[in-house]
């Protein structure tokens, strides 16, 4: 049965052959053939080499001229000859033994030289050592650390703070910790070299506003509104960031906050506020750009400031809701992959805390010294008005130019703060 089966089989696909039309045949002869060709042919060519003697190879490799990793730099570079500063750089400072009048350190309240955080910074020193050798969570947390994150909380008037042991670090660990592929963060035009490195971190999509320009910083508010109304899935997963500075690094201008506060909540963004210039400044109290203005901690989703301006220490911390600076404990570079802060830094920036809630008169000071500064001393340079984002060579050489110009008229000080990338 089958056999007649198969037969029959045969018998059909022989008619079919038959029946199919001329051109239907010759298309399946050619993929046949086409298949057939794969099948036997090599896939690659061997490509024909001819052998060096070993003295050809000789004196192809004596010919070999490497390029180099950097371009020439001349010995002379102010870059590669540095300014030594004797003694503590306080209101007078020798450098290269020659005094000045210092105007150039970020020493804001004067506490560099304090004999309370001397003291409180040797005691630490006797008890727990020089440094931690672990980050935070390889046994590299200690009780202080403990004891200054909870006094940031308290000072900031906000639910937790975590501290980074790098200033720098803070802020460029911060924003890519939460800003991921995808996400949309606005960012004004003069933002540190800091805030640059950790949007390059996040890989999120950047928008540029115009400096302290809430007009434009609308506009994009705008066109990304029309642009998520077009695909409400795509917008209902990504984030939008709002990154400013309280006081800013390169222009020396305070951020309009409540202008920010209203358009944080009319499109839905969060605001980070990076306060290392207005921290220990601006407010009665020194709690930055947010007292300065009366605006609610509460308004502002994250707060970042490094500890080496006004606390005369190192290091930097971040500050908000719980929930969001727990997350910086298992996502923040600088924090997980750092060694902590060493102890006796930390010991200071808390004797430093206590000075500034027992004499909130320093940051006034600050402020009624810089009032009182000469008009040509308060005016920012012209080249600081430009809001470029500026590169590290370019930081770097700028701030050497701007120390010498400095040291050769008896002033060390800092009339082009944009040059700075320490922040």
């Amino acid at each position: 049965m089958a056999t007649v089966a198969e037969q029959w089989v045969l018998v059909e696909m022989v008619q079919a052959l038959y029946e199919a039309p001329a051109y239907h045949l010759i298309l399946e002869g050619i993929l046949i053939l086409w298949i057939i060709r794969l099948l036997f042919s090599k896939t690659y060519k061997l490509q024909e080499r001819s052998d060096l003697t070993v003295k050809e190879k000789e004196e192809l490799i004596e010919e070999w001229q490497p390029e180099p990793l950097v371009p020439p730099v001349s010995k002379d570079h102010p870059a590669l000859n540095y300014n030594i500063v004797s003694g503590p750089p306080s209101h007078n400072i020798v450098v290269n033994g020659k005094e000045c009048i210092n105007f150039a350190s970020f020493n804001f309240l004067g506490l560099l030289d304090n004999p309370r955080l001397k003291a409180a910074a040797l005691a630490s020193l006797k008890k727990c050592g020089v440094g931690t050798c672990g980050p935070r969570g390889f046994y590299g947390t200690f009780d202080v650390h403990l004891d200054l994150e909870d006094r940031l909380a308290k000072f900031m008037k906000t639910e937790e703070a975590i501290i980074y042991s790098y200033g720098f670090a803070t802020i460029a660990s911060a924003i890519p910790a939460y800003s991921k592929r995808g996400d949309i963060v606005f960012v004004d035009k003069a933002a540190c070299f800091a805030i640059q490195k950790g949007l390059q971190a996040s890989r999120s999509d950047i928008k540029l506003f115009n400096h302290n320009d809430m007009d434009d910083l609308q506009r994009l508010l705008k066109e990304q509104e029309i642009e998520d109304q077009k695909n409400p899935r795509k917008a209902r997963v990504t984030r939008r960031f709002i990154v400013v500075e309280g006081l800013y690094m390169n222009t020396g201008t305070i951020c309009p906050l409540p202008e920010l506060v209203k358009l944080k909540y009319r499109y839905k963004a969060r605001i980070f506020l990076e306060e290392s210039l207005s921290f220990g400044v601006l407010g009665e109290h020194g709690r930055g750009v947010t007292e300065h203005f009366g605006i609610d901690i509460d308004d502002i989703d994250l707060i970042s400031a490094n500890m080496e301006n006004s606390l005369a220490s190192i290091g930097g911390f971040c500050c908000g809701r719980s929930f969001v600076i727990d997350h910086q404990r298992l996502s923040g570079q600088g924090y997980c992959f750092s060694a902590s802060l060493p102890p006796l830094l930390a010991a200071a920036a808390i004797e430093a805390l206590n000075i500034m809630e027992e004499n909130p008169v320093h940051g006034q000071r600050h402020r009624v010294n810089s009032g009182a500064l000469p008009g040509e001393r308060r005016e920012v340079s012209p080249s600081s008005e430009s809001t470029d984002p500026v590169t590290s060579e370019e930081a770097a050489e700028g701030s050497m130019h701007s120390a010498e110009e400095a040291l050769e008229s008896g002033h060390l000080e800092e009339n082009q703060h944009h040059h700075l990338p320490s922040v």
